[in-house]
């Protein structure tokens, strides 16, 4: 096959050339620096990459509309054509499975990053550039792209070679173990975006667990100190399994991920030192619901509950999308379900409201993905709120992590030995006795903005 590659020059430019073997991925380097263009185009040759470069948008287009690439990394500030505009263009005849495209924007420009994020761009990464990183991303995303392509050639080759199924079940073993490979790559990627073990924030502790039911998760779930004594809470679930619905879960934690990230909309002014404004969760929810409209073509949809907890107070103020209510353990109590109303990310029309929960010393809360309340036993019935309920009130007196294993346990042993059909994330959350948040009993709701 002719192609258009590079390779390297005695005074080590990278040159464009003509041929290069079948069988690498293709990468499209896209910079009016040349010194970017060089030091991506040496080091990503070295780690077996086919690699052509573009100094501007124009010579960008005109390469892809010639062959085909696996990957594009676009500089977002160049003359003429920029990234950006190059990243509209694309996504109008490659989708981002087909296509993956990481943008190079420089450190700070939030704007541009959410508004990459928005035209469809799967991943960034910022100036000056830190190769190990791009390495990282491009591996990820290689990686997603291939899982997706042999999924596809899979349900190609089921459907119209039924009379070779001998073959093709072999075929099917070889696939699913190359396949297995690519997708671990890729759920490494998602375990960055969980909880930090070593987080620790006085007067509060936290205990999670997350159980995706494939190689990849739609679920998510991230506690973000947002200081001033307030911590981001947030547990999400994107509709589907697999590569589509992780790629919008990764998207979706990136974009709730811990402030300075300049990627985060949990602060407003975030890359200002010691003058962020923390985001209102409605508001939160909101910036998503336009952001992430609806598609019918995919039916993708996002649940959500995101909330921000005060460690001073014990003040819990929350937006639900769609979600199922978080549950409240107040101390010599039993267990309540919040309320939750609001529609999924993506289909509102109108504004979120939000709410607010005290929690006192002593005080336990927990928020989880349906994977809990809708598992079911193997005569189809769910193991349902009430249950629920019941399980979190038996391990009161349990710490944190063992009440939350043991959650998990009970939902397990409900399921027997059938399968999980849907991922499963708990976050739970307790006041110390030491925090001083709330009075005992002060478990009312309200609505209102921060």
């Amino acid at each position: 096959m002719i192609v258009t590659g590079f390779e390297m020059k005695k005074n080590g430019k990278a040159k464009e050339i003509g041929e290069v073997p079948a069988g690498r991925s293709c990468v499209l380097i896209v910079d009016d620096n040349e010194m970017n263009r060089d030091m991506l185009s040496r080091r990503l040759q070295r780690k077996g990459y086919d690699v052509t470069i573009a100094h501007d948008g124009d010579r960008a287009m005109e390469l892809i509309r010639d062959r085909r690439f696996d990957l594009v990394l676009l500089d977002v500030m160049m003359p003429g054509l920029n990234g950006l505009e190059v990243l509209k263009i694309l996504r109008e005849t490659h989708t981002a499975t087909d296509l993956p495209i990481i943008m190079a924007t420089a450190r700070g420009e939030s704007e541009d990053i959410v508004k990459a994020l928005t035209l469809g761009a799967n991943d960034y990464v910022t100036k000056p550039l830190d190769f190990p990183v791009v390495l990282a991303r491009v591996q990820t995303h290689l990686a997603l792209k291939q899982a997706a392509e042999q999924v596809k050639q899979l349900e190609q080759t089921l459907a119209g070679r039924n009379r070779e199924l001998e073959q093709t079940n072999a075929r099917l073993e070889k696939v699913n173990l190359r396949m297995s490979r690519d997708l671990n790559a890729a759920a490494r990627i998602q375990e960055t975006f969980l909880p930090s073990e070593a987080l620790r924030v006085p007067g509060l502790d936290f205990a999670w667990i997350y159980r995706p039911c494939d190689e990849l998760g739609g679920d998510g779930l991230n506690v973000i100190p947002l200081g001033e004594k307030r911590i981001g809470l947030y547990i999400l679930d994107v509709s589907g399994h697999g590569v589509a619905s992780a790629l919008l879960s990764v998207t979706l934690s990136r974009l709730l991920s811990r402030p300075p990230d300049p990627s985060s909309i949990l602060v407003r002014n975030g890359t200002v030192p010691n003058h962020s404004e923390i985001t209102p969760p409605a508001e939160v929810a909101d910036r998503l619901n336009r952001l992430f409209p609806h598609e019918m073509e995919t039916g993708q949809f996002t649940t959500m509950i995101y909330g921000i907890l005060d460690a001073a107070s014990g003040e819990f103020r929350y937006v639900s999308a769609g979600h199922p209510g978080p549950v409240h353990l107040a101390t010599g109590a039993e267990p309540v379900m919040l309320e939750s109303q609001g529609l999924p990310i993506g289909l509102a029309e109108d504004a979120y409201e939000e709410r607010s929960v005290r929690l006192a010393a002593g005080d336990r809360l927990y928020l989880y993905s349906d994977g809990v309340s809708e598992a079911m036993d193997p005569t189809d019935e769910q193991f349902g709120y009430a249950r629920l309920l019941r399980a979190i009130a038996r391990g009161r007196s349990e710490p944190l992590q063992e009440n939350v294993a043991a959650l998990l346990g009970e939902v397990e042993r409900w399921r027997g030995a059938a399968s999980a059909q849907d991922d499963v994330a708990i976050l739970a959350i307790e006041v110390s006795a030491a925090t001083g948040g709330g009075e005992p009993g002060a478990g009312n709701q309200r609505g209102g903005s921060l």
